[in-house]
């Protein structure tokens, strides 16, 4: 039987390979074919001239404090003050380092540390936050408050893009990703600039300069950052800056500014379809030619229903940070098929392999594989980690299990690796179970993902307690809080005598059961730390505003 291989749609490879380029200076090229075009509603509109000048200015101004190929670290919002300084760090020749403001102080400190930044630039909302995790940082670190309302002393003139190489640094991306904790992707200005140019030869994914996109992925993520901001504004077309995601409210954004992109998770889609007819009246996406979801599992019922009550087609992808990130969509079809997330995109090879590494037969599942320029350059300062998923054929090992049609549509069957997606946001398990056992009480523990009616899945904690020890899961769930960001939470936490293990010793995830009555169990809805309940913390609105 033949062996499954990629069949690219549009114009074929993309290469960048050899050039020299600053991401930064594309993303604002509109500034020089069309000024006056608006570039952000932030809520006020900002047009592409003004943009280019602010960006330089503060370009200007890093390049007294920083070289080129120092690390920026970003703390701030979905505002103009994160695009502000997303585009002058690239213009500086800066690695821009974008950080969930979500999480707490300490876990910040510890990515500051891992990174080492230069400088850390913080929005207003975030300079206390920034400089907390700065205080608790093994390194000194100093904190720049961009104040885009005319507090900052900047240069009167913008700098020129400093030139950078295609493979140079251009963004460092924490990521649970495909091997283990969460650690820096380092995305190159060819990288990303690769992945933009495969989007634009795609005819489904395509946007022009008179599309505006709603914003309301977090930009510390790479769909919101490349995907969403990075398309867009290389396309010279507009987006609609979102903060806080409020079903209601943002959906009156979208109506009010003339959204014809959207780019959403699951949870975000299931929250609109959860309004009533007066918030989200049938013809509320009457505009919107494009919809695409991305970064967790969307349910062919969740499409199927969109599309009754809106008539809107909502499109799936397959993509990874590791991979700048989008490797397949939907898109290329008038009409999505259910449970598939298309083929890839021109210029990215995919291969599906079986353990031994060869390719597996048409319709056989195997391990997602995906070679392009588009592939990251491997995990900062990480060598081993590197090597476990970038080998030196350029293939990058997703650690996704994935079976294709005969027409090239890919269909993801598993996860291989133990990443639970809360919202759109990868969740290590080994991450929130190192922190649960520093707990003086844990004896042992295991986290896994369960299904979740609005996030697509949430975390669960099983805690075998110390010997003569009664730990109190509130508790519990405070430690993991004063440690983790939000979305890594657990919504429950279950008291269980042991947990499963092979005779080796490794932990059988598969093999935890459900819960039960007579488990002692923190169900979802305790309060934890911040005021919230565990369940609120876990809700599309909660996940781009400061701890």
């Amino acid at each position: 039987m033949r062996l499954w291989t990629t069949r690219p749609v549009g114009r074929g490879r993309i290469d960048v390979a050899s050039r020299r380029v600053n991401l930064g200076a594309v993303l604002l090229q509109a500034a020089n074919t069309d000024p006056d075009g608006v570039a952000l509603v932030a809520p006020d509109r900002v047009t592409f001239s003004d943009l280019a000048v602010m960006s330089g200015r503060l370009a200007a101004h890093l390049a007294t404090r920083i070289q080129p190929g120092d690390r920026v670290a970003l703390l701030a919002g979905n505002e103009l003050s994160f695009v502000q300084a997303y585009l002058a760090t690239l213009l500086a020749g800066g690695v821009a380092v974008p950080l969930n403001g979500t999480s707490p102080s300490l876990e910040l400190a510890g990515e500051l540390a891992m990174v080492e930044p230069a400088l850390v630039i913080a929005s207003p909302s975030y300079s206390d936050l920034a400089r907390r995790a700065c205080t608790q940082c093994d390194t000194e670190v100093a904190v720049f408050v961009n104040d885009v309302d005319g507090a900052n002393d900047l240069p009167a003139e913008p700098m020129q893009p400093v030139e950078r190489a295609s493979d140079d640094l251009a963004v460092l991306l924490f990521t649970a990703g495909t091997a283990g904790a969460p650690k820096p992707a380092m995305l190159t200005h060819g990288s990303l600039l690769a992945n933009l140019e495969q989007m634009q030869a795609h005819p489904g994914l395509r946007v022009g300069s008179d599309d505006v996109a709603l914003g309301v992925l977090p930009l510390f993520h790479v769909f919101g950052l490349n995907v969403v901001l990075g398309l867009t504004l290389m396309a010279g077309g507009g987006v609609t800056l979102v903060d806080h995601f409020h079903p209601t409210e943002t959906l009156a954004r979208l109506r009010a500014d003339g959204v014809t992109v959207v780019a959403a998770v699951p949870a975000i889609l299931e929250a609109w379809q959860a309004l009533d007819a007066t918030a989200a009246p049938d013809d509320a996406f009457a505009r919107v030619r494009l919809c695409v979801s991305g970064a967790s599992p969307l349910a062919p019922e969740l499409v199927a229903a969109m599309h009754a009550r809106f008539a809107l087609e909502v499109h799936d992808g397959y993509g990874l940070t590791e991979a700048s990130p989008v490797v397949t969509t939907s898109a290329i079809a008038a009409k999505p098929r259910a449970g598939s997330v298309g083929p890839p995109l021109p210029g990215v090879d995919v291969r599906l392999v079986d353990t031994d590494g060869n390719d597996v037969l048409e319709g056989d599942p195997g391990e997602i594989l995906v070679r392009g320029p588009n592939v990251f350059a491997g995990y900062w300062n990480d060598p081993e980690a590197t090597a476990l998923v970038l080998g030196a054929d350029g293939w990058l090992h997703t650690g996704d299990v994935g079976v294709a049609d005969e027409k090239g549509w890919l269909s993801l069957v598993e996860r291989a690796k133990d990443v639970v997606i809360v919202s759109g946001f990868n969740v290590y398990p080994g991450e929130v179970e190192h922190v649960l056992a520093q707990h003086a009480d844990v004896a042992d523990v295991a986290v896994v993902g369960e299904p979740h009616p609005r996030t697509g899945e949430t975390i669960v904690a099983y805690v075998v307690a110390k010997e003569g020890t009664h730990p109190d899961p509130v508790e519990l769930l405070r430690h993991a809080g004063r440690r983790l960001a939000r979305y890594k939470l657990p919504t429950r936490v279950e008291l269980v005598d042991e947990l499963p293990r092979s005779f080796a010793g490794k932990l059988l995830r598969r093999e935890l059961s459900p819960p039960s009555s007579s488990a002692a169990a923190l169900s979802a809805g305790t309060s934890v730390p911040g005021g919230s309940t565990t369940d609120e913390r876990f809700t599309p609105d909660a996940t781009t505003k400061p701890a």
